[in-house]
Parts: C-alpha cells; sequence; structure tokens
C-alpha cells in the first residue's frame, strides 16, 4: 500500500496533482484538492473518464512491451501510483526500463519515493514544450538506449499544449530521435460530436487557468490522429479510449457511450 506524502503545507495547485485526486490518489494537497472536486462538480463523469484512460495507458503499454520494447520514456507521466506503466511493462519484461518525465516537481520527487526499490525505473523533471531537454537530459540517456526501439507514451498531457505548432513539433521532434520499431501511444482529451460540453469545457478551461499553469485545449479525432503522421497505426486507430482493445477486466462505465469518456487514443508504430 502506498502512502500519503507528509503534510507540507500550502502547495499551489498543478495538473497532474488534480489528476491524482481526481483518480482517487493520495499525492494531492489542498488546492489540488479543491481544483478537482469543482472538476468533479462540473464534469461528473471525469473520475470515470480518468480511470479509463489510466486503463488504455495501462492497455496499450502492454501491447508495446509485447511487441518487443523493453525501454519506456513516459511524458507527463503524474505520479506513477499502482497499476503504471513500470507495473505493466515490467510483469511483460523484468527489467524494462521506464523513465517518467513531469513538470511538475512535486510529483517528481513524489515519484522518485515510490521508485526508491526499482532499479529500472526513475522520474525526471522536465517541459514537455522542450523536447530537446528531455531528450538531452543526463538520467534519460543513461536509462534509455535510443539505438534501440522506445516506447514513447503521451497520455492525458498534449492537450495542455494548446499551440497546435508547438504540440505537433514537440511529437516530431521526439519521433525523430527513436529508431525504427519504436512505438507512440497518445490518449487526448476531446469533446468532438458533444457541443452541450461547450460552456462545460470553458468553465473547465478557466478553472485551469485560474488554478495551475496549464491551459486545456481538446482536439478532435482528426486533429490527435496527426500526431501519428507517417507511423504505422495498429488497429483500431485513433477511437475513443474504451474502444481501444478493451479488457473485461478494465472499467466499462462508458461502454455503450464511449464518446462520454471525453477522450481518443492511439498505439503507432515507427517504420
Amino acid at each position: 500500500m502506498v502512502e500519503a506524502p507528509p503534510d507540507r503545507g500550502s502547495k499551489p495547485a498543478t495538473a497532474a496533482r488534480i489528476y491524482d485526486y481526481i483518480l482517487g490518489g493520495t499525492f494531492n494537497f489542498p488546492a489540488d484538492q479543491q481544483a478537482g472536486q469543482k472538476m468533479i462538480e462540473m464534469f461528473p463523469m471525469v473520475r470515470s473518464a480518468a480511470r479509463d484512460n489510466r486503463a488504455f495507458l495501462r492497455r496499450a503499454a502492454r501491447h508495446v512491451a509485447n511487441a518487443g520494447l523493453t525501454q519506456f520514456l513516459d511524458i507527463g507521466s503524474g505520479i506513477p501510483t499502482e497499476g503504471n506503466v513500470h507495473d505493466v511493462v515490467q510483469q511483460v519484461t523484468p527489467g524494462a526500463k521506464v523513465v517518467y518525465v513531469d513538470i511538475d516537481p512535486v510529483a517528481v520527487s513524489e515519484s522518485l519515493d515510490l521508485l526508491r526499490n526499482n532499479a529500472d525505473a526513475t522520474a525526471i523533471n522536465a517541459d514537455l514544450r522542450d523536447p530537446k531537454s528531455i531528450l538531452d537530459h543526463p538520467q534519460v540517456r543513461e536509462t534509455i538506449d535510443f539505438d534501440r526501439p522506445v516506447g514513447l507514451l503521451l497520455c492525458a498531457v498534449l492537450h495542455f499544449v494548446p499551440d497546435d505548432e508547438v504540440a505537433f513539433g514537440v511529437v516530431r521532434t521526439l519521433l525523430e530521435a527513436l529508431p525504427s520499431g519504436s512505438h507512440l501511444v497518445v490518449s487526448h482529451g476531446s469533446i468532438e460530436g458533444m457541443p452541450e460540453r461547450a460552456t462545460q469545457l470553458e468553465d473547465a478551461k478557466d478553472l485551469y487557468k485560474r488554478n495551475t499553469s496549464s491551459q486545456l485545449f481538446p482536439r478532435t479525432r482528426d486533429e490527435v490522429t496527426r500526431f501519428f503522421e507517417g507511423l504505422e497505426l495498429a488497429s483500431p486507430g485513433v477511437v475513443w479510449v474504451p474502444q481501444w482493445r478493451p479488457d473485461p477486466a478494465d472499467p466499462s462505465n462508458f461502454e455503450d457511450t464511449p464518446s462520454q469518456s471525453a477522450s481518443v487514443g492511439g498505439v503507432g508504430r515507427l517504420p
């Protein structure tokens, strides 16, 4: 059982710790809890949606590990509590390497505490918007061999990069550093086909703008598919996350209404 962090006084909210609160985690502070509770009030299904997104991450990571990859770079990872990437891929291949990357230094500190007994997983503090700082980070270079395929995971993070030129440029820069056989996993917030959520979305954007340094910017399925240009998309392509190779053991909150998950995702292989 993972213990909650000690009380460290007042901390500003961050996207990573708000997400942890929404997931029901304990690695969050009063400001995160207040912002997370407001999100739950605005979007009553947000907790179920977050759990579905985490279930997609596990399925996708397992798929990539089963394809033979043994090293993973998880950017925008938040806090890797139970059932996260290192648990999944190291079950497939003991000794698989994982580097978690997050912009929140507190999330990274808690991650390092959680991983202190795992010699094959670590965490670094870096900003997705500066991909070269991630690729050149000494801990990344020490852990990841860029001459061998890498699993690049960008789950529930690109919707915090509102500028399309920056978002698509970041993904291209990261992929250009990876060899053939590498895989890209993306999940991304979307309200496509749900015009009734437009007002709620503006409220959510305002909440993140007022409480964190992050901006929320969902994209359409076609826009998310652009992140996979030049890659071989795994079946069934970019779909609502509950539809991506569902596992009977995973949550089924949106089995009949997958769009209510408000997130699309896919997996692609670099030729």
